[in-house]
């Protein structure tokens, strides 16, 4: 009998949407299915079964006993729970993402002529050191990689061990996934912070002083900008600027700037909006380039983590926005869910006589989007601050006057009634940009239902060595 919490062993055979594993064991009612997180064809592997049901259970990686026959070992970065694939060829991560994502839409999506409208796979254009930022924890309770053993009384700085949220692996080398010098000089800032006598963060008993650095990277300047997280918990003995300093030798002109955010709050969180922030050196912006257009970019913006493959992702969106010769002049187009407004400026650069209207609820980003477009000298682009729904609902005066709408939303897709008002504008042409093909499938199936068809679909490798992928869909309305 299979029950939850259980710990068992398993070998995986195969790979389902969203780099989950397959494993098939034998039950006195037959065949059951394990579904596995971030686990690949081949690896033996030890799981904690976290959701039953009566054909298929759920589980959680805790060690990988074996490695498939097709990782190749031996890479030169330090293996972390946020690359899981780290050591399957890129070549094979993609056919799986592939495959698995097609899948997904004729099962959620019910679009069984899917290898028809697939147009292509667009790969990331670097595999490695491709992210432009990164959140490293500090513990007092270790995760030694090398014993496999927990360390108390420790001093760790890196990411926090698989399937645990307290304890914490030290980064002794690059990841392979963010910048690499900063990654190799990291143990050095690790020990000139311990020998500070101030205690990293105790996760369980929420004490200490060191909690988080982020740090954020503009690939068009080649700079880092970092945030020092801490506690007030022995504050009168910490030298911030000491510690500015000691990062500045360590870069030099590559340091944009230097912040220390005093945190309180017991949650186990980086976020600013939770403490205090200090600007101790340099500025607290960075300015990245997307395809032609410049972007300020502060350590809270939302901004494409990997911003060469964002450019391919927009420039494939673009391309569906135009397809067939669709000119949007006197047009008006709406990029709903526009975050910092990327999309709608990037429209405007190719439909200066259309109106382009922006809504995201965040308001932080928006006026990120205001002052960008600004910077950009872009003129006929509006953003509000809104519910994407309850905007559609106070400006009915839109209703058929849409020639073109992108959807960018979050990961949890659109809420029913919000799509339902989208297909109600009765827009033209809908080009739907999603970071979760599943709901994207889902909502798939609603707008062929209301009067659209699916017309061409691509998929977008934004993080490689992970089980993410983005999609971007082309609907028309029906005549």
């Amino acid at each position: 009998m299979i029950s939850r919490g259980q710990l068992i062993e398993l070998n995986i055979t195969d790979m389902a949407f969203g780099g989950n594993g397959i494993a098939k064991i034998q039950t006195e009612n037959g065949e059951y299915v394990m579904f596995v997180n971030n686990t690949f064809p081949g690896q033996k592997v030890l799981a904690r079964v976290t959701k039953k049901r009566k054909r298929y259970a759920e589980c959680s990686l805790l060690k990988l006993i074996e490695r498939s026959p097709q990782e190749i070992t031996g890479s030169p970065y330090q293996e972390i729970s946020g690359a899981p694939y780290i050591f399957v060829p890129t070549e094979l991560q993609e056919q799986y993402k592939q495959s698995t994502t097609l899948e997904i839409y004729r099962r959620l999506g019910d679009v069984q002529q899917i290898q028809d409208l697939f147009d292509e796979f667009i790969p990331s254009p670097d595999h490695f050191f491709y992210r432009n930022k990164m959140e490293y924890s500090f513990s007092c309770i270790a995760h030694d990689i090398y014993t496999d053993e927990e360390v108390d009384d420790a001093f760790a700085l890196g990411f926090k061990h698989r399937g645990t949220w307290w304890k914490v692996e030290n980064l002794d080398k690059p990841s392979g996934l963010f910048d690499e010098q900063w990654e190799t000089v990291l143990v050095q800032l690790r020990d000139f912070l311990k020998e500070s006598g101030l205690s990293a963060w105790h996760p369980p008993k929420k004490e200490g002083f060191f909690r988080h650095i982020v740090v954020r990277k503009s690939l068009h300047e080649d700079k880092l900008l970092l945030n020092l997280v801490t506690s007030s918990e022995g504050l009168e003995r910490f030298d911030a600027k000491a510690c500015a300093d000691f990062v500045l030798q360590l870069l030099g002109d590559r340091l944009a700037g230097f912040q220390h955010t005093i945190n309180d709050n017991v949650a186990d969180r980086a976020k600013i909006e939770n403490g205090s922030t200090t600007l101790i050196y340099g500025r607290n912006i960075i300015i990245e380039n997307l395809l032609g257009l410049e972007f300020e970019i502060s350590m809270e913006s939302f901004f494409q983590t990997n911003p060469k493959s964002a450019e391919r992702l927009y420039t494939k969106a673009m391309d569906y926005v135009f397809e067939q010769g669709n000119s949007l002049d006197g047009q008006l187009v709406m990029d709903l869910f526009c975050g910092t407004g990327t999309i709608g400026q990037l429209l405007s650069t190719r439909a200066q006589n259309s109106r382009i209207i922006g809504v995201d609820i965040v308001e932080e980003a928006i006026e990120d989007a205001k002052r960008n477009a600004e910077r950009n000298g872009i003129k006929n682009v509006e953003f509000y601050s809104a519910d994407v729904g309850k905007f559609l609902k106070e400006y009915p005066d839109f209703s058929g006057k849409i020639g073109t709408i992108v959807l960018d939303p979050p990961r949890a897709g659109i809420a029913p009634k919000t799509l339902l008002k989208v297909i109600e504008l009765g827009a033209r042409r809908i080009v739907y940009i999603s970071c979760n093909p599943s709901t994207q499938a889902r909502d798939a199936k609603t707008l062929q239902e209301n009067g659209y068809a699916l017309k061409k679909v691509s998929l977008v490798d934004q993080f490689p060595h992970t089980s993410h992928i983005e999609a971007v869909a082309l609907f028309e309305k029906k005549e």
